[in-house]
Order: C-alpha cells, then structure tokens, then sequence
C-alpha cells in the first residue's frame, strides 16, 4: 500500500528557512507526480508546488521564487525547501501523489491526488 510519511516542519521566525521531506513507500516512486498543499485550521487545501515525474515544476504565486520543490528518485523522497518564510506561510504542509498519467484534474487540484500524507506543521513567529 502506497504511504506518503513528512517530515522537517517546526517553529521558526520570519526570514528563517526550513527544508521538508515526504518519504514514499510502496510502488515505483518514479511513476509519481506529486505535490505540496498547505492546510490552515478549518480551511481548504491550498496549492503550494507540484513535480512531474521528468521534473517540471509548477509554484503557487504566494511562494514563487521562495519555495524549491525537488524529488530524489534514489531515495523516494519529495522535498520543499522554504526559504524567507513569512508568517503568512504558516499552516499545516501535506505532500500529495499520484500514478495517474496524464493526470485526472489540473496540477493545482487537491482531488487530482490520490495519495496523501498526514502533514508537518509549520509555525512562523513575526
């Protein structure tokens, strides 16, 4: 069965920088596309970065030329390093997979993903 396990959130102050991981287990990494959503207390899923299986990558406007989204296929792990974090990025941050090709919705659509982790909160004190 596929598990997506993250890991790296904390408690960090504005213009800190932090590095996620999403472990994956079960079939061939290399057939995934992920993504990372960020989750706030009582609201929707929000896009934040997505990775095609041959590396294209897609950012939310809020993160662009903050946030890097990386996969290591060796070690079937998703990355998210976060960098000038802002306290407006604070949330709870899930990873999301799919071995769907093409994909069923667009990139930026929690239901286009069919695997998801438990999340890793993410603090940023001003």
């Amino acid at each position: 069965q596929d598990q997506l396990v993250e890991s790296g959130g904390g408690l960090v102050q504005a213009g800190d920088s932090l590095r996620l991981s999403c472990a994956a287990s079960g079939r061939s990494f290399t057939s995934y596309t992920m993504a990372w959503f960020q989750e706030g207390p009582g609201e929707e899923r929000e896009f934040v970065a997505y990775i095609s299986r041959n590396g294209n990558t897609f950012y939310a406007d809020s993160v662009k030329g903050r946030f890097t989204i990386s996969r290591d296929n060796a070690k079937n792990t998703l990355y998210l390093q976060m960098n000038s974090l802002k306290a407006v990025d604070t949330a709870l941050y899930r990873c999301a997979a799919t071995s769907a090709y093409p994909l069923s919705g667009p990139y930026y659509y929690p239901a286009t993903y069919n695997y998801w982790g438990q999340g890793t909160q993410v603090t940023v004190s001003s």
